[in-house]
């Protein structure tokens, strides 16, 4: 089966569920974005200029942690369940293992993040996740801390220009044991430091060509 064949993705039992996982400024809404566009995917992008914790969040992580952690679990896991409930392929930006393995955790282990309200979170999360079932695919985007800055910077969010440099090493130090840890599914690993699948074209095909590589052709395309 040829590429070509990612344009002509079933719906129904053979439907694809997409997540693009990674650091802020690793490129998940870009990726999401092209990625639907290519292959008629239905993009679902996190939640962030309707956010209404997030802005006060970057100003005081401690007092706005718990809310802003839960806000962000009820958001993706109802995300989650309108692509499993639904009938076409998805890719969505981020997923809601990444709040409890990544950002929780670092909140929680760099005080910001009581332990009362923590446990509360973790079995809150774990009593959602019984009700989802795996994605299809799981692509982690990995980037150097400075090539995150430079992503930050570009894009211009106000709220994000005071993120510490430490809060985006420790994110990466826990995406990196997520990412060595993950047993869920089907799963690519993409190192985007040197990988421009924004402006260069030839990069973003070679990248299509390994998803369509991570996924077992028989799972995913029609036989014609």
């Amino acid at each position: 089966m040829s590429l070509a064949a990612f344009n002509h993705l079933s719906s129904g039992d053979n439907k694809m569920f997409v997540v693009v996982a990674g650091n802020i400024g690793s490129g998940k809404t870009t990726l999401t974005r092209k990625l639907s566009e290519r292959l008629s995917w239905k993009p679902h992008f996190e939640s962030v200029q309707d956010n209404p914790y997030l802005a006060d969040f970057y100003k005081d992580m401690t007092r706005w942690s718990f809310p802003l952690q839960v806000y962000f679990l009820n958001h993706r896991f109802n995300t989650h369940k309108m692509i499993e409930n639904g009938s076409f392929s998805a890719i969505q930006d981020r997923s809601i293992y990444e709040d409890a393995n990544i950002f929780a955790r670092a909140l929680f282990e760099q005080g910001d993040l009581d332990k009362r309200d923590y446990e509360t979170y973790c079995t809150l999360y774990e009593s959602m996740i019984q009700y989802l079932s795996s994605p299809t695919l799981m692509i982690f985007l990995k980037r150097s801390v400075p090539k995150l800055l430079e992503r930050i910077k570009m894009r211009g969010r106000d709220y994000e220009q005071a993120i510490p440099v430490d809060y985006l090493t420790k994110l990466n130090g826990y995406y990196d044991e997520w990412y060595d840890s993950y047993d869920l599914g089907k799963s690519l690993v993409v190192d985007t430091d040197e990988l421009d699948f924004l402006e260069n074209e030839d990069h973003f095909n070679k990248l299509v060509h390994k998803i369509h590589d991570s996924i077992d052709q028989q799972e995913m395309f029609f036989t014609y």
